[in-house]
């Protein structure tokens, strides 16, 4: 019997210690027949700057690490330490996996790639045709890129820092010139919406430090769809409030998982299972939720 071929995995950033990416890398390798080690690297338990991410690389080569997923606030500052850049992510001038080969250090992005197949998976029917995005931060880049290689033909920006919009309108519009891509105003936003076939949130508004709405669900057509990136939790306000409305609705855990799943192949050279991968997940969050009302007494 031969001995299974193993895997030391890293992820480098800030505050990732609860993060559920390394059981969802390790379940799986295992699944794959690997023996999947994947450990956080947290800058504020090490004590380091971001701006070390090129030493912590090095570092990581050679104590033999395979891969490094990088996520806030190394996406960007990663990118001068690599020889190699897939043209996606030189696209995106974002870099969420770094893979070593043969001392190497190879940039990949698969924050798009997971939203690509999260739309795929869920909303494979819906159309695409105008698109509203808020957000356009390192994952509205991602999402944003995902939507014009899907095809959408009019997808509009909104950010609360407008020349970060157009900053990534600016990105891409030269690199998708047959589609168009411009940065929404106050005073457009209300047609943007009732005009839309979907709309993209790439905010943390939602998320448990950041409870809200990041838009007014009613000014939709009632055959829009919308898709949210945050998944803690899973059921946004704004889902819950489109799903009430009858609108088709994607939750932040498919990207989550296409993400992790996209890295594993491209570490591995094996095809994950997506679905055993997102059944995991949300008994990842179902566990996480648990903590959090033991932690508070039960409330929410």
């Amino acid at each position: 019997m031969t001995a299974a071929t193993s895997f030391l995995v890293g992820l480098i950033g800030e505050g990732i210690t609860a993060s559920l990416t390394p059981p969802m890398h390790e379940r799986e390798g295992r699944h794959l027949g690997f023996e999947y080690d994947y450990r956080t690297l947290d800058l504020l338990e090490l004590g380091r700057a971001p701006g070390d991410v090129g030493a912590l690389l090095a570092e990581c080569r050679d104590a033999g690490y395979a891969a490094l997923n990088v996520t806030h606030p190394c996406k960007q500052l990663v990118i001068p330490f690599l020889d190699e850049l897939d043209p996606a992510a030189e696209h995106m001038g974002a870099v969420n996996l770094v893979l070593i080969r043969d001392g190497r250090f190879l940039g990949h992005n698969t924050d798009w790639t997971g939203f690509r197949s999260a739309v795929l998976a869920g909303l494979p029917d819906a159309p695409r045709d105008r698109i509203v995005q808020f957000g356009s931060g390192g994952a509205g880049s991602a999402t944003a890129y995902a939507l014009l290689t899907l095809g959408v033909a009019h997808l509009v920006i909104v950010d609360v820092l407008p020349e970060r919009a157009q900053a990534l309108v600016d990105r891409y519009a030269p690199l998708f010139p047959a589609q168009e891509v411009v940065a929404g105003t106050p005073q457009t936003l209300g047609s943007d919406l009732a005009t839309a076939d979907g709309v993209v949130h790439a905010t943390p508004t939602g998320m448990k430090e950041h409870p809200g709405l990041p838009f007014d669900v009613t000014a939709l057509a009632a055959t829009a769809w919308v898709a949210d990136i945050v998944y803690r939790p899973i059921d946004t306000e704004l889902l819950a409030a489109a799903r009430r409305r009858g609108h088709q609705v994607l939750d932040g855990g498919r990207m989550a998982v296409g993400q992790a799943a996209d890295s594993i192949r491209l570490i591995t050279g094996r095809e994950p299972d997506a679905e055993r991968m997102r059944a995991h997940f949300l008994e990842l969050l179902g566990d996480d939720a648990a903590l959090s009302a033991a932690a508070t007494g039960g409330r929410a």
